[in-house]
């Protein structure tokens, strides 16, 4: 079949859906989902105004059905809906069920899937009950972590013959190896939902289809552990500390230069009131593009100043920590070498060479162990965990694309409070 571009509204207020729908079909997009999300916060009155609004259009109702197939299909295609998900995992009487529901109310059944479901045998036997659709779908979580890969949709191709939707990070770039790899109905969320031009982000991904060249895309893609750097140079500190769940800062540190943006993996140092040999010696054990961040335990004297960054600068260290105090700072803006500190005072210590580099480090709240990665900018600095900094720094890529489309939307009239519908959200007591 010729390939679909079938859009998933996977918002938690129908107005804002609604929205980006009218765009996405103007750009030229052939179905809409009212996504999981979508259905929990507003229930089926979602698809009964998808439909109202949309009638020539075909709407999916992502219900994700594992029980009771036949009423919860009942119930989505009265409301207006062409085609109910069901997931992969639930029992084989719930999927029978729900085909034998949707032949009786017009809809049509589409077999989600995911996770521990995604194997061939299991494949093989859904395809025996003879659903409309399947489809493969990588979940948000684990697309977070950079590992987005077309193999089992590839292995399912092979198999069965029934047609293959692909759901999971699909973009303008990725799009023609999700055909290529056996896929007819591509499942695009926020590549299109977070953009603030949906219109035009469907146009992009359509004409990636029908020329079958992928098209460079600068937002709604996942990066590898191998990428980081690609990804920290997108986002901002306010968008990882969101992505941590409201955590990471290192309290107390200020920029003492321009504050210019910084990011690399930490070089920790821990030294004694005033004692600058270790700091001093960890420029000399960093490599190009790392961050020294300093416990000199938020006191006086200064363990850092203008030799010790032109050090630095000559190993193109990218910036420098100091939860302690730092001088010479007429010298250092001049380098234009990214610094944060305590305080800032003309004394300096001595070099008694007390501390340790390389070891554990608390400031705060916030441990921070060798191999961290450290983000500077305007509003201050975070530390983002090395074990898992590709998941963070994906989903700092998600806040800020999210925030994309909130900025259009209040551009386009409205406060911040409305466009989100702040009210109806705010925890009930």
């Amino acid at each position: 079949m010729k390939p679909i571009i079938q859009i998933a509204l996977d918002f938690v207020d129908i107005d804002r859906a609604i929205k980006v729908a009218k765009e996405a079909i103007k750009g030229g997009a052939d179905w809409i989902e009212a996504g999981t999300p979508l259905i929990k916060s507003c229930g089926l009155d979602a698809v009964r105004t998808l439909r109202k609004e949309f009638p020539h259009t075909t709407i999916i109702a992502d219900m994700k059905v594992l029980d009771a197939g036949r009423t919860e299909v009942e119930i989505a295609a009265k409301s207006g809906a062409d085609i109910v998900v069901v997931m992969a995992n639930a029992s084989d009487s719930t999927i029978k069920e729900a085909i034998e529901s949707a032949r009786n109310y017009g809809a049509k059944i589409f077999v989600d899937f995911m996770e521990e479901a995604c194997n061939i045998e299991r494949a093989k036997k859904i395809a025996s009950f003879n659903p409309d659709f399947v489809g493969v779908h990588i979940p948000i979580d684990q697309q977070m972590t950079g590992k987005i890969s077309f193999e089992f949709l590839r292995e399912i191709s092979s198999v069965v013959k029934i047609p293959i939707a692909i759901a999971g990070g699909l973009n303008s770039e990725n799009v023609v190896d999700a055909i290529n790899a056996g896929a007819s109905i591509l499942i695009i969320g926020g590549a299109v939902t977070k953009s603030s031009d949906a219109e035009s982000a469907v146009k992009a991904i359509r004409r990636a289809i029908d020329t079958r060249t992928s098209i460079k895309s600068e937002l709604f893609k996942r990066f590898s552990d191998d990428e980081i750097k690609q990804a920290l140079s997108k986002v901002s500190t306010a968008n990882i500390s969101d992505a941590m769940h409201r955590s990471g800062w290192i309290p107390s540190v200020v920029p003492v230069s321009p504050a210019t943006r910084f990011f690399g993996k930490a070089i920790t140092v821990r030294t004694f009131p005033g004692d600058w040999a270790k700091p001093v010696e960890a420029v000399d054990i960093a490599n190009e593009g790392d961050v020294i961040i300093i416990d000199a335990c938020g006191v006086p004297p200064a363990v850092w100043g203008e030799l010790a960054t032109h050090s630095a600068v000559v190993k193109k260290v990218a910036g420098v920590v100091i939860y302690g105090a730092i001088r010479d700072i007429k010298e250092v803006k001049e380098m234009n070498f990214p610094a944060f500190a305590t305080m800032c005072i003309p004394q300096a210590g001595e070099p008694k060479g007390l501390g340790e580099i390389n070891i554990p480090i608390q400031i705060g709240p916030v441990k921070i162990l060798p191999g961290d990665w450290i983000v500077g900018d305007d509003d201050g600095v975070v530390c983002i965990p090395g074990q898992n900094a590709a998941e963070i720094a994906n989903r700092a890529m998600d806040v800020l694309e999210r925030e994309n489309r909130i900025r259009t939307e209040i551009k386009q009239g409205g406060t911040l409070s409305e466009v989100t519908h702040l009210l109806k959200w705010e925890k009930q007591k």
